[in-house]
């Protein structure tokens, strides 16, 4: 008999954090008020007590510099998880991400790993206005030689951790700012989840809605209301960005023949705009009508609350984008 008791994202993302310290002397932490304050989000709240400033390290508001530092930390044989307060502020570390953990190992002829974790959260609807509130994973997952994760799931967001850090290769997780005071049921007897695959969160019959991170609840709210309309909707959380788990997205398309993806990306040049034409190349000919996306408006995400409501996908959008494609609109 399994042992569930409810958790919060939150409280998953800390576990996971606290179980890698204390299993390897080697993982410390660096970023912007991680220490005495306890994190943005209090993530890591309790942490500097119990594994001191050596291995939780606050640092300056210097995204560049602390991501470089962990860069380096990584390649001389040392664990970091660099968390990036938002993954607007990220930016400030493109050319630390991009060019040099993501190709060191390459360009040094794989004399160099770079066995480093990013954690940063993303998304809208805490009401943080346009320069804390994008959904920026897209650009990342576009980049070889990193992997990407959106843990969607208290399940995951507890155990995609640990076999982050067992890559040798960087690895960016993106946590959802909505998700961290999420509580579900929590199963202890699971101790692990891959990073490769996607899971299937609703089986369904007459459509695939394809998401991940905040949206996957938007999602399977979506597929509740359209089962009284009928409609069978089959959720596939992607959980992996990069690299895309194909087998799943075409496995569930060609059962459904429908598909809508659900990104709080920008449309353009999106996630989903890759997604589709994955779909568009390898299962056309499966498909019983045209693929559809639900996307973010494509302005910087407001700050005044309908505003901010209208600009992100919705349950009710979803819904209707459906319903739409089903005739049923």
């Amino acid at each position: 008999m399994s042992d569930t008791a409810p958790m919060t994202y939150r409280e998953a993302c800390r576990q996971a954090l606290i179980e890698a310290m204390e299993a390897d002397p080697r993982v410390f932490m660096m970023g912007e008020d991680i220490g005495a304050y306890g994190g943005c989000y209090a993530v890591t709240k309790g942490l500097l007590d119990m594994f001191g400033p050596e291995r939780i390290r606050d640092t300056p508001l210097a995204e560049s510099g602390f991501t470089g530092a962990g860069i380096g930390a990584a390649m001389v044989g040392m664990r970091p998880i660099v968390e990036i307060m938002t993954v607007n502020f990220s930016l400030l570390a493109l050319d630390q991400i991009i060019n040099n953990a993501a190709t060191i190992p390459h360009m040094s002829g794989g004399q160099f790993a770079v066995p480093l974790v990013i954690r940063m959260a993303t998304g809208g609807g805490r009401r943080v206005a346009a320069q804390h509130s994008h959904s920026l994973e897209g650009w990342y997952a576009h980049i070889p030689g990193i992997r990407i994760l959106a843990p969607a799931t208290i399940e995951d967001a507890r155990h995609m951790l640990k076999p982050a850090l067992a890559d040798p290769n960087p690895v960016l997780i993106f946590e959802h700012v909505m998700l961290y005071n999420d509580t579900e049921p929590f199963d202890a007897s699971v101790n692990a989840v891959d990073i490769a695959t996607a899971a299937v969160r609703r089986a369904g019959a007459d459509v695939s809605l394809v998401t991940y991170g905040g949206s996957l609840k938007k999602c399977l709210a979506a597929a509740e209301t359209l089962a009284e309309d009928g409609v069978d909707a089959e959720v596939i959380d992607l959980r992996v960005l990069r690299p895309l788990d194909d087998a799943t997205i075409l496995g569930s398309v060609r059962k459904t023949r429908r598909c809508v993806i659900v990104d709080e990306g920008w449309r353009t040049g999106s996630l989903s705009a890759e997604i589709g034409m994955r779909i568009a190349e390898t299962a056309f000919f499966d498909l019983d009508a045209p693929l559809r996306r639900v996307c973010s408006a494509e302005v910087p995400i407001p700050y005044a609350p309908a505003m901010e409501d209208a600009a992100l996908p919705q349950p009710a959008t979803i819904v209707a984008t459906v319903r739409e494609l089903m005739g049923r609109g």
